[in-house]
């Protein structure tokens, strides 16, 4: 059975100022690299919006009122602020809904059986999201909705989330912190944006495990938490679905952090998520792009991630 992409070119119109990091060209790079004949038989799909319904799973309706306020404002003035580092142009909100609902998308595909997991190209990013704040370059939490629409609409309790982008999954922490049926395992470089991520925040039943990095952290530090804590605890909760917050922003080559990784070491995690997914979800993966900005460490990583995918 095939893997399938899934994109929208709505969340290439998402346009921060000029010299923000998470720029369109970050999305332009990893479509590209999955252009050559290695990635034929991938089925490629265009994302539809998510419904509000779906977002309302996960997000606040306080939230969403905030977003159509400053999505009308950006409108009108080119942009709109939400912190000092996440912005809104006029396309941003309909690249939000797009990116959150190929993940829906994907979800339903894999249960339909029409593909065996899926590769989510989207933007913005979204594993800062809170319930109630968009974030870090994030405005909606895609992973999560995802997570909450499988649960509700095909009646999958235990989920997974795997989150190895370099920076701390706050907003996904945020929403499964009071969870028992949802894991959420993070690697991620401590200190760094958003500050938290700590080893004993380990949520209301015990299922947010964080495993902070060193600056300076590469391939031996990352394999060695993954076979000995990472890897153990997702088998042993057994999920039924497995979601990849797949940031690539800890390779070496990234401008916003201080890891060593690169893309063999995602090519490696991504076989190891989807073996245990094999054994205890019957392949179900779904993965989303999330940071990453060097674009040739990006569009390489994000290749490698994909044939992994591939080939599970």
């Amino acid at each position: 059975m095939s893997s399938a992409l899934f994109t929208h070119p709505a969340c290439l119109r998402h346009a921060p100022p000029i010299g923000h990091p998470e720029k369109p060209d970050r999305l332009a790079a990893v479509l590209a690299g999955l252009e050559s004949e290695r990635f034929a038989d991938l089925v490629r799909r265009s994302a539809p919006p998510a419904s509000l319904e779906s977002i309302a799973r996960a997000h606040s309706s306080r939230l969403m009122k905030i977003l159509d306020d400053l999505d009308r404002s950006a409108r009108q003035s080119g942009y709109a602020r939400i912190d000092s580092d996440t912005f809104m142009s006029a396309d941003s909100l309909e690249a939000a809904l797009h990116a959150a609902g190929a993940v829906v998308a994907a979800v339903d595909g894999i249960m339909a059986a029409d593909f065996k997991n899926a590769f989510c190209a989207i933007r913005p990013p979204g594993h800062h999201a809170e319930r109630n704040r968009s974030m870090g370059f994030c405005l909606l939490n895609s992973v999560a909705i995802g997570v909450l629409h499988a649960r509700a609409v095909h009646g999958i309790s235990r989920i997974a989330i795997v989150d190895f982008d370099v920076h701390h999954g706050n907003g996904t922490q945020d929403i499964f912190f009071d969870d028992p049926d949802a894991l959420y395992v993070s690697t991620h470089q401590m200190p760094l944006y958003p500050g938290t991520g700590y080893p004993n925040e380990r949520g209301a039943a015990q299922n947010i495990l964080n495993y902070p990095l060193a600056p300076g952290s590469g391939s031996v530090e990352f394999q060695a938490i993954y076979k000995d804590s990472l890897l153990p605890a997702l088998e042993d909760f057994a999920p039924r679905f497995i979601f990849v917050s797949a940031g690539f922003d800890a390779h070496r080559a990234d401008p916003l952090a201080n890891l060593n990784l690169d893309e063999d070491d995602f090519a490696w995690a991504t076989h190891e998520i989807c073996a245990v997914a094999r054994r205890t979800a019957d392949g179900r993966v779904v993965s989303a792009l999330e940071g990453g900005y060097d674009l040739g460490a990006l569009q390489r990583s994000a290749a490698a991630h994909v044939l992994a995918l591939m080939e599970a």
